[in-house]
Parts: structure tokens; C-alpha cells; sequence
């Protein structure tokens, strides 16, 4: 019995493990070009950097100029934001999960605010919860943001 219950667990882990989205997959579900649903002049890019890794890119079409944009790999490591100086973006999956990820935005060493970024099951909406914080990580406020895939 005890040797059945081991085969069974051991079965399981083994599907669990070959099933499981691939952790340079996790970015690809949200490749391409995102428009908010409320302000055209906000729009996402994600797109490929290097093996496993995220570009996200935020322009206005009314002033190109205005462009951020930051790399990620998912492992919740801050790295440089181009376009903002002195910010920093570290991004993270939540749960292990290809679907949701949360977004860390520190300004001159504080975090401020955290995106809480849901990609719905269709891969065609995303909805992010932005959660801003004070100095000492209180919340200030939550606001809601919707975007849709071009197709």
C-alpha cells in the first residue's frame, strides 16, 4: 500500500512537472501591443529581451518622446527603468503562475507603488491593479486600468 500511495505521488509530481508553463513562456503570453481602455494615449508593448526575458515599453502617441520602458526576467530583481531617473521595476510571477504577475515601482530607493498585472484567460485583456504606498508602505490609494490586445 504504502508503495502504491509513492507510485501514485510520484506519477503526479512527474505530470505536474512536464505540464507546467516553462518560465520563458511566462513573458510570451503577453507579447505584442496593449491600448488602455480609457486613455488612448497610453499604450503597452511587451515584446522579447534576450533568453527568457521581458521588454515592457509605455508610450503616448501624442508625445513619443514621453517613453519608459524596463527588462524583466520574473525573478523580482529591481533593474534600471529608462525614461524615469532615478526608478527602478522588479516583477515577479504570482504563484508560479503564467497569468498573474506583480510589479514593484521604487523611486529614489522607496517603492511607491505595486501593479498587481492579470491577464485574462482569453490572453486578450489585461487588468492591473495599481496599489500606491506612502514612505512607509501604507496604502494611499488603489485604481484600476484595463487593456486590450491590437489584434
Amino acid at each position: 500500500m504504502r508503495y502504491l500511495k509513492l507510485l501514485v505521488c510520484s506519477a503526479v509530481a512527474t505530470i505536474a512537472l512536464f505540464s507546467a508553463t516553462p518560465s520563458y513562456a511566462q513573458a510570451e503570453l503577453r507579447f505584442g501591443v496593449w491600448d488602455n481602455t480609457n486613455d488612448p494615449n497610453n499604450v503597452m508593448t511587451y515584446e522579447a529581451f534576450e533568453k527568457g526575458g521581458s521588454k515592457l515599453t509605455v508610450s503616448n502617441p501624442s508625445k513619443p518622446e514621453a517613453a519608459w520602458g524596463y527588462v524583466t526576467f520574473f525573478d523580482g530583481v529591481f533593474r534600471p527603468v529608462s525614461g524615469q531617473p532615478g526608478s527602478e521595476t522588479a516583477v515577479e510571477l504570482i504563484n508560479g503562475s503564467a497569468k498573474s504577475i506583480r510589479i514593484l515601482n521604487k523611486r529614489n530607493g522607496v517603492v511607491y507603488q505595486v501593479v498587481i498585472n492579470t491577464l485574462a484567460e482569453d490572453n486578450m485583456t489585461i487588468n492591473n491593479e495599481y496599489i500606491r504606498l506612502d514612505k512607509d508602505g501604507k496604502i494611499t490609494g488603489v485604481t484600476h486600468v484595463t487593456y486590450k490586445k491590437r489584434k
